[in-house]
């Protein structure tokens, strides 16, 4: 008798498999939690055999860190050709608050990939983890290069307030007003440039982790 051959259902878009694997993880994930989504749902909706997500997986968590990675990769591209379109910094850090009110005033807002993704991976030596650990460094980092190119007198400090406000801002736009997270993000960055300057004190820097690390420990970007 010969063998029975399993094939790919067939596919509902011309994507490739993995692809489709990959669009339909980003939307369930995101819209119904991670560890609610098994692997027998995520085959069925993208269309694809079991043989073929571990193929290209060969565990869950592989495929979880893939859609991480994904949204890091299309936010980096988004800083990129903001810094690539406007010339002011100053005028960079604003468009990204106005696109961030833009993202928590958005259909189907559900709050950030990367708070509600390590809000299931408690364990911050995972691979998911550190995928969001990088994300939220490489965040930072954009955010203090922009700071220092306007000028201001403690980069350092207040990038660790913009990502605070950030969290606040994806958090507070999920479970309250997002007209008014939206507005209470601008009105704060207004704020930080208008503040005056409180000597930051490298010392407790080095003592203590800043808000990325502890961020990236206790709850998340």
């Amino acid at each position: 008798m010969a063998s029975k051959t399993v094939t790919e259902p067939p596919p509902a878009t011309t994507e490739p498999p993995r692809e489709r694997l990959l669009q339909t993880a980003a939307r369930l994930f995101y819209e119904e939690g991670i560890q609610s989504v098994g692997v027998d749902r995520l085959v069925a909706e993208a269309r694809i055999t079991k043989a073929t997500f571990y193929r290209h997986f060969p565990t869950k968590d592989d495929l979880v860190r893939a859609y991480v990675t994904r949204r890091d990769q299309q936010i980096r591209t988004t800083a990129d050709a903001l810094t690539q379109r406007i010339h002011s910094p100053r005028d960079v850090l604003t468009t990204l608050v106005v696109e961030l009110g833009n993202e928590v005033c958005a259909p189907g807002f559900r709050g950030c990939v990367f708070i509600n993704a390590a809000a299931e991976y408690p364990d911050p030596d995972h691979p998911v983890r550190h995928a969001i650990t990088e994300h939220r460094h490489w965040f930072r980092a954009c955010l203090i290069q922009l700071l220092e190119a306007t000028g201001h007198p403690d980069p350092g400090a207040a990038a660790d307030t913009l990502v605070l406000l950030r969290d606040g801002a994806m958090t507070s736009g999920y479970l309250d007003n997002p007209a008014s997270a939206q507005a209470a993000m601008r009105h704060a960055l207004d704020t930080l440039f208008n503040t005056p300057h409180v000597a930051h004190d490298s010392h407790q820097d080095a003592a203590e982790p800043g808000l990325e690390d502890r961020g990236a420990r206790g709850g998340e970007l």
